[in-house]
């Protein structure tokens, strides 16, 4: 989730529930307090919703390391993790 692109569609869901909102009730104090309560709500659930993918990620990274430690006991290897080797290093610019 892009933050700036998150900021401007919650913006256009405010603009589209203040017009409607204004519309139905032709009062702006009403209008005004309903897109406020419009507004915290939409926030509330942004923050619930990345709340969860961060505890999804984590999940799933516990695992991953669980999975990885437990084949590697299995196999017998040590726990210190071996020198990572690329087979193609591009050669470097700063000559």
């Amino acid at each position: 989730m892009f933050a700036p692109r998150v900021f401007v569609s919650m913006l256009g869901a405010l603009a589209v529930f203040a017009i409607g909102t204004f519309l139905l009730t032709g009062s702006a104090w009403t209008t005004a307090w309903q897109t406020l309560a419009c507004a915290v709500l939409l926030q509330a659930g942004y923050f619930v919703t990345v709340l969860a993918l961060v505890i999804k990620e984590g999940k799933n990274r516990r695992k991953a390391t669980q999975g990885q430690s437990a084949a590697s006991a299995v196999a017998g290897e040590d726990k210190e993790p071996k020198a990572l080797h690329v087979p193609h290093n591009p050669p470097h610019f700063n000559s």
